[in-house]
């Protein structure tokens, strides 16, 4: 899934860039602890071009990282990896979504991955295009119509309000 606008508010045209401006999303946490008993994995895969563009580091975004993961266990959530791409899109970076580049380091640190059995939830459209390409099934979250990326068509499978509507689905289908 991606962090911002998924887990956490999105700072429009801004970043997070310290723990201080990190703000969960109505009811992720325990949305959050809801999948960790339905999905085999949870991996977050996000654009973080704040770092390229020097408004915040490495460490400041793994900082943020781990006290998101603190947070998330207290629920009793977990969250098996975070991939991040630190660059901005002018060079079209492999790592940066709707590009491969993260999904393929989370193959090769989990190689029970499966692309066409696993799902990507996502608010923006360079997150479903992402999942599109890997042959994921794809949510949008969020009220936005948007539907191309550049000259891309972005096609998600299924569109939710937020998050914990997603848990509480996957929840009730296997209850």
């Amino acid at each position: 899934m991606d962090r911002d606008g998924v887990i956490n508010q999105r700072i429009p045209g801004d970043y997070v860039k310290k723990w201080e401006e990190f703000i969960f999303l109505p009811g992720v946490p325990e949305a959050i602890a809801l999948m960790s008993g339905l999905f085999a994995r949870i991996i977050v895969v996000t654009n973080q071009a704040g770092i390229e563009k020097g408004l915040m580091s490495h460490e400041d975004l793994e900082e943020i990282h781990q006290k998101m993961m603190e947070c998330l266990h207290y629920f009793g959530g977990n969250i098996d990896e975070i991939y991040y791409c630190p660059y901005k899109p002018d060079l079209d970076p492999f790592c940066r979504k709707p590009n491969p580049g993260m999904a393929m380091e989370a193959k090769k640190d989990f190689p029970e991955i499966e692309f066409k059995k696993s799902l990507m939830v996502g608010d923006s459209d360079s997150d479903i295009i992402f999942g599109n390409r890997l042959g994921m099934k794809t949510i949008l979250v969020g009220d936005h119509n948007q539907n191309t990326f550049g000259d891309m068509l972005a096609v998600p499978d299924a569109r939710m309000i937020n998050l914990p509507a997603i848990a509480q689905y996957f929840h009730d289908l296997n209850t």
